[in-house]
């Protein structure tokens, strides 16, 4: 089994959303003196790849530990949009002739190109490509368990189109993986593949970080 990294790497003054505060990673040890190396990281817990529970937007929602693991595994749609310019967004018609095989309980994943494009600009924060409303009801009447994108926002930054398709997914039970990153290996494979994201196991939380993964035998 090999597994192929989806996942954006976390450091010190990482690009995330504007709305949280910036990462941060403090060396509070090391190896001269102390004779340990230890880091003190302050980020919200939707920084870098990671996962939205129905809590992060539902009020009384299941939060990230009450969702079984299992649900954070399963067969998955690569959904390859590239490329996307800026404010695009991405609707049920995008994805109806991609996805003519998709079954309830899969997953799907979006690609807009834009984690390749991550930076702290204003053109990457706040003008992204993102999943409408339309398109997230689509998905939710497919029966979907999850749906990821490479961005830090599957609604991107303007509202109402975050708070909806937001609320469209996690009101219906779908979690979303965001801020990923697809290698190009990753659109040579067959679909639908093996795909895992666990989550940290953060009690009652709205959502956590997770190592988003494909799995190739």
């Amino acid at each position: 089994m090999r597994f192929i990294d989806l996942s954006q790497p976390l450091y010190d003054g990482a690009p995330n959303c504007p709305a949280h505060p910036t990462p941060r990673s403090e060396r509070t040890a090391d190896h001269d003196g102390a004779g340990w190396r230890m880091e003190v990281l302050t980020l919200a817990s939707h920084t870098g790849s990671h996962l939205d529970a129905p809590l992060h937007k539902i009020k009384g929602g299941r939060s990230i530990s009450e969702i079984p693991l299992e649900s954070f595994f399963g067969p998955a749609w690569i959904v390859d949009l590239r490329p996307l310019a800026p404010d695009t967004l991405i609707d049920r018609h995008h994805l109806e002739e991609r996805l003519p095989d998709l079954r309830p309980d899969q997953i799907v994943l979006l690609c807009t190109g834009w984690g390749d494009l991550r930076e702290r600009s204003d053109l990457w924060l706040r003008h992204s490509p993102a999943l409408n409303p339309s398109g997230a009801r689509w998905l939710v009447e497919r029966g979907i368990r999850g749906v990821g994108i490479d961005h830090y926002s599957i609604g991107g930054a303007g509202e109402p189109n975050n708070s909806e398709t937001h609320t469209a997914l996690l009101g219906s039970g779908v979690w979303v993986a965001e801020e990923l990153r697809f290698p190009p290996e990753a659109f040579d494979l067959p679909q639908p593949v093996p795909f895992m994201a666990l989550p940290i196991n953060l009690r009652d939380h709205s959502g956590a970080f997770c190592r988003p993964v494909l799995m190739v035998s």
